[in-house]
């Protein structure tokens, strides 16, 4: 445990977080499994929405074939991701101005509350067209809350951790997205299985959105419990928290937020969303391979390559970001018609390999993991403390919500604009090659940049900062008044 020194008057910055009354007697361990736990539970309400699409597009969207169902089905399931960088607007303010801890438990309210709603909603059958408005109504709900989430996340963790281990800390934040996924497919499988098709498809689909009340209650408790970032924290206590954070942002940071966007999250979503969304629909919809053998295919993927999300993290901090995020853009789009070619091969059923299939989704989940595990800590690291919250969340919504949560609905409808299965693919190849050419000429590495520098320099000599390790906090008891 560091002893307490003077602080040096030169740019040097602290190897640990400075003590604070924030988060005493909390190892780094506990800070990002609280983090974890409500941000996978988001994940899997976001998810479970688009992981029941078969289920519910006839129930929400009835017509004449499935494929006109799925599509106005994936297009509300679009809607989510279209809101979030407007919750990135939102919540991003609110995380700037009065606190990261503060913001992330209102998105997990909200975020549940719906989730919890959608369980209930009435049937098409039902309510008629009011079913569908409100479904609709219901997934820009959870997109706003998700937009305020992740930023929320990822910064608590980031603030609490070492500059030298920033990669490593904040890529268990990364995998909360896969693991939400992977959770909403073990529910989904589980559920089929013990109730039976012809029930899961009548009512038991409503089993795995109510769960989720008894998760969010047990992650708002653990949230609750948290305080705020030793880094935002000596903010405020200095006064230079931003006090119109949108405004700061796009005045101040725009440029900056146009290249994480195109140099960087653009690319990192439509391989996400490839190679883990659209490889599940493929599988389902496109080849007709039955809904739990593709459930099992991709879950068993996502099993096996999820610590690799900390595998790069880890090594981000050894030879930078930059590099790993690039090489995940480049191998996706050099690979993706080979890949879906023998996916489509595997899944004939004269040739039907299931351990085949699982390796294909398995290497689109090893991109995944690329382009994934360091981006949090690079966007940090892009931008200042005092509009972190906003100008991170802003790239990151756009790229997953735009370029990223249209991939499977755009892939679908330019398959069937040009009459082949793989012709879709073209989106994601394209949007990968623009992030894989823009990030590799303009995006500077960051792994070296401290962001404890902008507090440090200003700290008061007769004020020290003590300095805490990240396996054994320092546990002191709260100043008596």
């Amino acid at each position: 445990m560091g002893a307490s020194k003077k602080p040096s008057s030169s740019l040097s910055t602290p190897s640990f977080p400075f003590s604070s009354d924030t988060n005493r007697g909390w190892s780094m361990r506990y800070i990002v499994a609280a983090s974890s736990m409500g941000t996978i539970i988001e994940w899997y309400d976001f998810y479970i929405f688009g992981s029941l699409a078969v289920f519910l597009a006839p129930v929400f969207f009835p017509s004449k074939t499935l494929g006109t169902s799925l599509i106005l089905y994936l297009g509300t399931f679009a809607a989510g991701f279209a809101v979030r960088p407007f919750g990135a607007l939102v919540f991003g303010r609110l995380g700037d101005k009065v606190g990261r801890k503060y913001a992330f438990l209102l998105t997990i309210t909200i975020m549940g509350s719906a989730t919890t709603i959608i369980g209930l909603l009435p049937s098409y059958q039902a309510i008629g067209l009011l079913a569908p408005v409100i479904l609709l109504f219901i997934r820009m709900l959870q997109g706003l809350a998700l937009g305020g989430e992740y930023g929320g996340a990822a910064i608590y963790v980031a603030e609490h951790a070492p500059d030298e281990k920033r990669g490593y800390w904040t890529s268990y934040i990364q995998t909360t997205a896969t693991i939400g996924l992977f959770l909403s497919l073990i529910v989904i499988v589980a559920t089929s299985l013990g109730l039976g098709a012809t029930a899961f498809d009548n009512w038991g689909w409503r089993i795995p959105f109510l769960l989720s009340s008894v998760l969010v209650a047990a992650a708002l408790y653990i949230r609750w419990r948290l305080r705020e970032t030793p880094l935002f924290s000596r903010l405020k206590e200095m006064g230079r928290t931003a006090t119109s954070p949108i405004k700061e942002s796009l005045g101040r940071d725009w440029r900056l937020i146009l290249l994480a966007l195109f140099g960087a999250t653009a690319g990192q979503a439509v391989v996400w969303y490839t190679g883990q969304f659209y490889a599940l629909y493929f599988l389902q919809v496109i080849r007709g391979v039955d809904k739990v053998t593709s459930y099992a295919i991709v879950a068993t993927a996502l099993a096996l390559g999820t610590p690799l999300f900390i595998f790069f993290g880890r090594l981000s901090d050894r030879i930078g970001r930059k590099k790993i995020i690039m090489a995940g853009c480049g191998l996706a789009a050099a690979t993706y018609y080979p890949l879906y070619m023998a996916m489509t091969y595997f899944s004939d059923k004269a040739s039907f390999n299931a351990p085949a299939l699982t390796l294909l989704v398995l290497t689109q989940v090893i991109y995944v993991t690329m382009v994934y595990g360091p981006i949090a800590a690079l966007l940090v690291e892009m931008f200042p403390g005092r509009t972190r919250y906003t100008s991170l969340s802003l790239p990151y919504h756009l790229g997953n919500g735009e370029f990223g949560g249209f991939t499977p609905v755009l892939v679908v409808a330019i398959n069937v604009a040009a009459g082949s299965i793989l012709a879709g693919l073209i989106y994601p190849i394209g949007v990968a090659l623009v992030t894989l050419v823009i990030g590799t000429l303009y995006i500077k590495e960051t792994k070296d940049v401290s962001i404890w520098k902008e507090v440090e320099e200003m700290v008061p000599t007769t004020q020290p900062i003590r300095r805490l390790t990240d396996s054994q906090p320092e546990k002191i008891p709260s100043p008596k008044p």
